[in-house]
């Protein structure tokens, strides 16, 4: 049986999501139940054999990877899920069945389902986490040769849509890393700090003092996280949700990131624009002439959508009441996963879509001169207004606007014909947009220079 979404609505999640689907969460939800049983053994509370058991029966195969060889079946799980509200209660069942007998006193105990639950939904992040990074830094390597490539082509900026003063389309590339750059570390730091929960019923640990002894039982949350390769928590957080808002929070960050380039890129492969273009343009069923900027729009139909997804999980947060959040923490599973596979999703479109960029320096170059000239009429006051006043500038710039020649104009003026503060203006070095990038270039040399892979930051689990 196929899966209910198989991306045909989302696609820029196709192909991307394979570590966030149903069944890599019953994986996740398995690796985190054994995860418990090793721990035990570790602080030697349970038995060595019993761990053996348990993680032979189920699949263990090492720190980091998902438990695989369980043979549940994701359809019964999510059925006989809705009478106590989560798939842990049947889920705990199915395990015992599945292990020997002598080792069945050891699965979930002294657990709540919670305490898997969310430590499952972490260890699901953990991996689509890195991944989305991996995507992420394919992205900064190609806009860092990209930004050095173009990093003295002249173009006409714009703000409120219209023509403002020159950039570079190095710069505009290197302001697009500099975004995505922000989102890596923002989403790094996030997760290195994806925790593992063990609480018990009511998060007092109670369960584990009676089971381990007090001092045992201070440990085993420690040593659970070690198992799955997770950050120690510092203390239940059943409904102190900073794990999942703050990760949420980096991944709009880092879905917005993305989205600024895929706007830009759209917006410059207009056909009237041309400055840019996709390395392989969509189709259209209808117009044979299209080369639609496919990978662009769906970047930005993510981007759309995630910062509502990261508001849930606020909401989510806000109402995590008494012990255990009744419904709010429901609300978060979905809502957190869809945010991981929209991530996946862009990260890797945006990676691909930033290798493939073209630029027609033709039409960089047309649309610059689009003006005639009033590109630079910022620095015309600037220059300009010391000499002949503010009030001729404005002048000048009027009439340029009505079609004059501009460059004429400035020629013509009689302060840079008869000497005085005038004659050291050069009226085409003025005009000259090239003349007018400030510190474009150097901004470039700056955001190519902090370009930086961090090699030690862990690399992402196995695939499920």
């Amino acid at each position: 049986m196929s899966r209910f979404d198989e991306g045909l609505l989302t696609p820029v999640t196709v192909g991307h999501d394979e570590s966030v689907t149903d069944a890599a969460f019953l994986d996740a939800l398995v690796t985190a139940e054994v995860a418990l049983t090793r721990a035990y053994a570790a602080l030697g509370v349970a038995p060595a054999e019993v761990a053996d058991e348990v993680s032979s029966s189920l699949g263990w195969s090492g720190t980091g990877a998902l438990c695989r060889g369980h043979g549940i079946d994701v359809s019964e799980l999510a059925a006989a899920s809705v009478a106590g509200g989560n798939p842990v209660i049947p889920l705990v069942a199915l395990l015992k069945d599945r292990v020997p007998e002598s080792a069945r006193a050891w699965v979930h105990r002294g657990a709540t389902s919670q305490d898997v639950l969310d430590t499952a939904l972490m260890l699901l992040a953990h991996g689509a986490t890195h991944r989305v990074l991996a995507s992420l830094r394919e992205a900064d390597s190609a806009l860092d040769d990209f930004a050095t490539a173009h990093r003295g082509e002249v173009a006409a900026a714009r703000t409120l849509t219209q023509h403002a003063v020159p950039t570079t389309v190095g710069l505009r590339a290197a302001n697009w890393l500099r975004g995505v750059r922000r989102a890596i570390e923002r989403l790094e730091d996030s997760a290195r700090q994806l925790p593992a929960q063990l609480g018990g019923a009511g998060g007092t640990l109670a369960s584990f003092v009676e089971i381990a002894g007090l001092e045992r039982a201070a440990s085993l949350p420690a040593a659970f996280a070690s198992e799955l390769g997770l950050a120690a928590p510092d203390g239940p957080w059943h409904t102190t949700r900073w794990p999942v808002t703050e990760l949420g929070d980096a991944l709009v960050q880092s879905v917005d990131a993305l989205g600024v380039i895929a706007a830009d890129v759209a917006t410059l492969s207009r056909t009237e624009i041309g400055e840019l273009a996709e390395g392989s343009g969509g189709g259209s069923s209808a117009m044979p002439q299209k080369q639609n900027p496919a990978a662009s729009v769906l970047i930005r139909s993510a981007a759309i959508r995630a910062p509502q997804l990261g508001a849930t999980l606020h909401a989510a947060a806000a109402f995590a009441v008494d012990e255990r959040p009744d419904g709010a923490w429901h609300a978060e599973w979905p809502t957190l996963r869809e945010l991981l596979r929209l991530a996946l999703g862009a990260s890797a479109t945006a990676a691909s879509l930033v290798a493939g960029l073209r630029v027609d320096a033709d039409a960089v170059a047309r649309n610059l001169a689009l003006t005639n000239g009033l590109i630079v009429a910022e620095r015309l006051s600037v220059v300009l207004g010391p000499v002949i006043g503010a009030a001729r500038v404005k002048e000048l710039v009027a009439a340029a606007g009505r079609g004059e020649d501009l460059r004429g104009l400035v020629r013509a003026l009689p302060e840079l014909q008869t000497g005085g503060a005038g004659e050291r203006i050069d009226a085409d070095a003025l005009l000259d947009p090239a003349n007018y990038t400030g510190l474009a270039s150097h901004l470039v040399d700056a955001a190519v220079a902090a370009s930086d892979d961090d090699p030690s930051f862990p690399p992402p689990l196995e695939d499920p």
